[in-house]
């Protein structure tokens, strides 16, 4: 797959998550589900980390030790991003506040992407 067409998946994906971590709270449906923020930050930094570490992959060249600071970069973007998003929501939104344990959730999207990566390189050497 063409490195440009990755990193616009790349670039929707975060806009899609920093959408929808930014808009007002009262639009988004109430789900009685125990601990499902922390659930969903986890899956948007899950679902970031691996759209980056795929397009850092292939922007490197796939040469082995590129594909670790594919994981490094894509790991670290990740957990600023999600900070950056905490301290907007709390500058930027009247219906959000940040949170420590989203930025938890967030690093540990991140973390287990990197290992899923790891895990799957052969898979996602072939994208």
């Amino acid at each position: 797959m063409p490195k440009q067409l990755l990193l616009i998946w790349a670039i929707i994906c975060s806009g899609i998550i920093a959408y929808f971590c930014l808009i007002d709270s009262s639009k988004i449906p109430i789900v009685n589900f125990p601990s499902i923020d922390k659930i969903v930050h986890f899956c948007f930094h899950f679902g970031f980390t691996i759209s980056w570490i795929v397009f850092f992959k292939k922007e490197l060249k796939g040469r082995e030790a590129d594909d670790y600071k594919a994981y490094l970069i894509s790991f670290i973007f990740s957990v600023f991003f999600g900070i950056t998003i905490e301290i907007l929501q709390s500058v930027l939104t009247i219906t959000r506040a940040s949170d420590v344990t989203d930025v938890l959730a967030n690093a540990l999207g991140a973390t287990i992407a990197v290992f899923t990566a790891i895990a799957f390189k052969k898979r996602l050497d072939k994208i």
